[in-house]
């Protein structure tokens, strides 16, 4: 029998303790606010491990690391940019083509925790009407930024870029950034669950596309020990991607292999058979 959705959890914390189903929570937050010290180190105390912002930074004044998305902006506007910044882009899209689809957004993004409380304050109060928007709308919204940025010469979405500026608002003020993050916050709270990650994000979509063959994947262990509990449905930004290894025919893969699983590990965390576990695409062990 299916679960409140806002009781998701509760049986596996009974069951196996808190730590437990929030193992993967803790770490991706720890993640999340270490990384967003790094950068805030430099202003504040005069160390510098991260400098610059989540679009384009230097790790320890030596390593370059660009946002993908913005390098993808620039030289569709014609404009090709810096050797540097080119080589911080490379980096990026190596380590994410190579160790997991978009696990920027779970483990780096600072703008997942805002989206995550949405997520999490949507269960407890029981909102569950959502509007239906198509998830495969970020995708458009992304080749709309790059074709609007080749015909404009102009970098489009840094005006509105909400990761950014929530990074720049932490060392300069909330400001004028506050009300973005609101939006954010109040349009996935009140209009549609998991609605900027799971349909809107274009930086979250050209993730996905750069990590759709990546390493790291959750993998179901064994689909009889599922007692269709719902929790992980509840609580996954991206429910979609957990039904043809959870429900799917014999000969349909274990694995979690959508390109829009961002690895947060909240399944695994939940699910109190156990029936979830972090692996890589090589394991079919059980098919």
């Amino acid at each position: 029998m299916a679960n409140v959705p806002k009781h998701a959890g509760r049986e596996t914390r009974q069951k196996w303790g808190w730590w437990y189903v929030n193992r993967f929570l803790f770490w991706r937050r720890l993640s999340q606010f270490s990384i967003l010290a790094m950068f805030l180190s430099g202003p504040y105390f005069g160390v510098w491990i991260l400098k610059g912002n989540y679009s384009g930074s230097l790790l320890f004044d030596t390593i370059p690391l660009s946002d993908p998305l913005i390098t993808a902006e620039s030289l569709a506007t014609g404009h090709l940019p810096d050797v540097l910044t080119l080589i911080g882009a490379a980096i990026i899209v190596l380590c994410y083509a190579v160790l997991g689809g978009k696990v920027f957004c779970g483990w780096v993004c600072p703008l997942n925790v805002v989206t995550d409380t949405a997520a999490w304050l949507r269960r407890k109060l029981g909102i569950r009407q959502t509007a239906k928007l198509s998830r495969g709308l970020r995708y458009g919204i992304l080749a709309m930024i790059l074709v609007g940025s080749a015909t404009s010469g102009m970098l489009l979405w840094e005006w509105i870029n909400p990761v950014a500026a929530l990074g720049r608002a932490f060392v300069f003020g909330f400001g004028a950034t506050t009300w973005l993050i609101i939006v954010i916050f109040l349009f996935d709270l009140l209009i549609v669950e998991h609605g900027w990650c799971g349909h809107l994000c274009p930086i979250g979509a050209m993730y996905g596309l750069i990590g759709a063959k990546s390493l790291i994947r959750v993998k179901v262990i064994e689909r009889t020990k599922c007692d269709h509990c719902m929790d992980c449905y509840n609580v996954c930004p991206e429910p979609q991607v957990l039904r043809s290894p959870l429900h799917g025919k014999k000969d349909e893969s274990l694995l979690v292999l959508s390109k829009d699983c961002i690895s947060c590990g909240r399944c695994i965390d939940v699910c109190a058979e156990k029936v979830f576990k972090f692996s890589t695409r090589f394991d079919h062990s059980g098919e």
